[in-house]
């Protein structure tokens, strides 16, 4: 099969002789833009849905030639393509591409998929000097994931069987994406196989035909030591890893991370990892080795305090002499899941809600930490619940494509609501309704009793922002950089262009001005009932976080690792503070004090009338959960995986 890459826009020129030419349409339905990449048997091209006349609902093509004269050869061919498209359409992972359609036409065959919208590995390894090791770690993560996905594949496992960079898609949300399925083969334990793979990247049993699950993890082996050394693998003599050692070639790495790597790469596949979630395990005891250490003393572990059930663990400190202390703040308890935390807490009385990227919405005591109960999704959860004490029901959206409600008592199913793409806007709850953004483009408004179907608006890009609801408007922003204003009903009132994405959630405050940031490094002030600008304040980065407004100031952070405090009447900076690092969380305001995360892995509390620091809280890894406070306690999430609960410190600040 040929190599293919999706890059971030096409080149409009065209591949090899034979191929498609902007403006062609397919099937009466695709509309070539421009050509991605690809190979002496085919391409890979860019093309609008036209199904969609309202939105650019961009797609890749990738295209098969099946022109060949020996109609066997022929009927191979297409074989061989199809069995890719069957393969894709069986999978449901967020690291590799949806399948849309499949069709033959003029002597060729066309696979539509889902188009990411970023580069490939090499080319970033062209294009870079060196790479952080954390942002390596985490790619290896995700991609030990993906591969263990495909090793566990019902009813038999899959076998990539070509992993390496260019192969490996980096779409720009900096996730990893697992591109060109072609040689990707159902793996039956004792079959003879073709010699098949990318020399100097296949483990030595797959030259002699007898690929099987420990051979990709050869291969991201070979993958990751071309990343941490430059050193590619197609140019050196084959298995010959042991010889160019990664520290000599990168002083930088970390031994730590080059051993993992170089265990993949054994030429004897038993000394391997034994599966990929092993090998994920090891990856993340790196990437998480900067956690504070969990110490208890005997007098708190007496009667199992702290103990989880069902599959998280649960760590209390009660503030005691001999506990652990972090700037000067100790961690009352916390609570570990199976992976990243990007969520936001919710919660009521003595229960706290936090979704996770483990798939599971949990639902823990504020008082010990310990689990009371757990519901899985299918996908990722990033949004933050929604409580609706009427019905008694927390309401979130996966990235699944799933809305859930479930019974906030035991965390059975209400109902559901099912949307055409990812849920990563966090729903708002008013006038009886649910109002959310999908990454199908589409804001909806459903019941909140039942998920009864009202309506939904057209918004042509994702919408990640959280809509604010007022009496009379609804506003949001989407991927595009719009910022919307609609009446109630979903009809459209107001719309206003930014430069760039909109993924901050918009405050109305009680003057009916609406503040919003955007990935064009901009707060803007809007005129909620008419979208009117009012004013916009210049940051030196995105402002993806959601400000709070308060007492005639918007307090926000940004990208450019400063927290600002500025007029919410004219705009004009009042004061900041520097993080030295970006800052994606949302603040949370209480009694003049504001608590934010930053990605340096610190919990910050201000005071909000001089931005000084009281005092801060190192976590295990990046901070971009909005804190919540209640039961005197600040409950976030971080990407360490963990939920920590601190203790609410009283200050006098006079």
């Amino acid at each position: 099969m040929p190599e293919t890459t999706q890059f971030g826009g096409p080149d409009n020129k065209g591949s090899a002789d034979g191929a498609l030419q902007t403006n062609t349409i397919l099937l009466a339905r695709y509309k070539i833009e421009g050509h991605l990449g690809g190979g002496g048997q085919g391409a890979v091209y860019q093309a609008r849905d036209l199904n969609f006349p309202e939105a650019r609902r961009l797609v890749a093509i990738k295209e098969m030639h099946v022109a060949a004269a020996d109609p066997n050869l022929r009927a191979a061919t297409m074989k061989t393509f199809q069995r890719e498209a069957n393969i894709l359409a069986t999978l449901n992972h967020p690291a590799i591409p949806k399948i849309f359609d499949f069709f033959d036409q003029n002597d060729r065959a066309y696979l539509v998929m889902e188009y990411i919208n970023g580069r490939d590995l090499e080319a970033i390894l062209v294009k870079t000097k060196t790479l952080p090791n954390e942002k390596i770690l985490e790619w290896a993560i995700d991609l030990c994931d993906v591969l263990h996905y495909l090793h566990s594949h019902q009813p038999e496992p899959i076998i990539f069987r070509d992993m390496k960079p260019a192969n490996i898609m980096i779409d720009s949300l900096g996730k990893v994406r697992l591109i060109d399925f072609g040689i990707a083969k159902v793996f039956v334990s004792g079959l003879p196989q073709t010699m098949i793979g990318t020399e100097g990247y296949s483990a030595p049993e797959q030259y002699k035909g007898k690929a099987n699950p420990s051979s990709d993890i050869y291969s991201l082996g070979a993958t990751l030591h071309h990343v941490l050394t430059r050193s590619d693998p197609r140019l050196e003599p084959p298995f010959s890893f042991a010889e160019r050692p990664i520290l000599e070639l990168n002083p930088e790495a970390s031994p730590q991370l080059a051993a993992v790597v170089m265990r993949a790469l054994e030429f004897e596949p038993d000394k391997r990892f034994k599966n990929c979630a092993e090998m994920k395990e090891a990856f993340e005891a790196l990437r998480y080795r900067s956690a504070p250490i969990e110490v208890t003393t005997p007098k708190q572990n007496a009667g199992g305090q702290g103990a989880a059930a069902d599959g998280g663990k649960s760590t209390a400190f009660f503030g005691e002499e001999g506990d652990t202390q972090l700037s000067g703040v100790a961690a009352r308890w916390t609570f570990t899941v199976e992976d990243e935390i990007r969520s936001s807490p919710s919660m009521l009385g003595t229960t706290v809600y936090i979704g996770s990227y483990d798939t599971n919405i949990w639902a823990l005591n504020v008082e010990t930490g310990k689990q009371v109960w757990k519901h899985a999704t299918e996908g990722g959860i990033a949004t933050t619940p929604a409580i609706d004490t009427d019905n008694k029901q927390i309401l979130f959206g996966s990235e699944d494509y799933t809305f859930n409600a479930l019974d906030y008592r035991d965390g059975r199913v209400n109902w559901t609501y099912t949307a055409t793409n990812k849920i990563r806007s966090s729903p708002r709850l008013a006038h009886g309704h649910v109002f959310f953004g999908s990454d199908d483009g589409k804001l909806y408004a459903l019941m909140a009793h039942n998920g009864r179907y009202l309506w939904e608006f057209e918004g042509e890009a994702p919408i990640r922002s959280t809509p604010w609801v007022t009496n009379d408007r609804v506003i949001f922003g989407n991927e595009a950089g719009e910022i919307f204003g609609l009446e109630l009903n979903g009809n459209k009132k107001w719309r206003l262009p930014a430069r760039r994405a909109i993924t901050s959630s918009p405050v109305v405050d009680n003057d009916n001005f609406a503040y919003v940031g955007s990935f064009d490094n901009h707060m803007y002030a809007l005129d909620a009932d008419n979208g009117y600008s009012q004013w916009k304040f210049r940051t030196g980065g995105a402002v993806i976080a959601t400000p709070v407004v308060s007492k005639g100031y918007v307090y926000f952070g940004s990208a450019d690792g400063k927290f600002y405090c500025v007029s919410s009447t004219t705009g004009k900076e009042r004061w900041t503070f520097d993080t030295g690092e970006p800052i994606v969380s949302s603040a949370r305001l209480h009694e003049d004090v504001l608590y934010f995360g930053g990605t340096n892995k610190k919990l910050y509390a201000l005071d909000a009338r001089n931005g000084k620091e009281l005092w801060s809280f190192e976590a295990g890894g990046k901070i971009t959960s909005t804190p919540i406070i209640g039961n005197d306690m600040i409950i976030f999430g971080c990407l360490d995986r963990k939920v920590y609960a601190l203790p609410l410190i009283k200050l006098n600040m006079n």
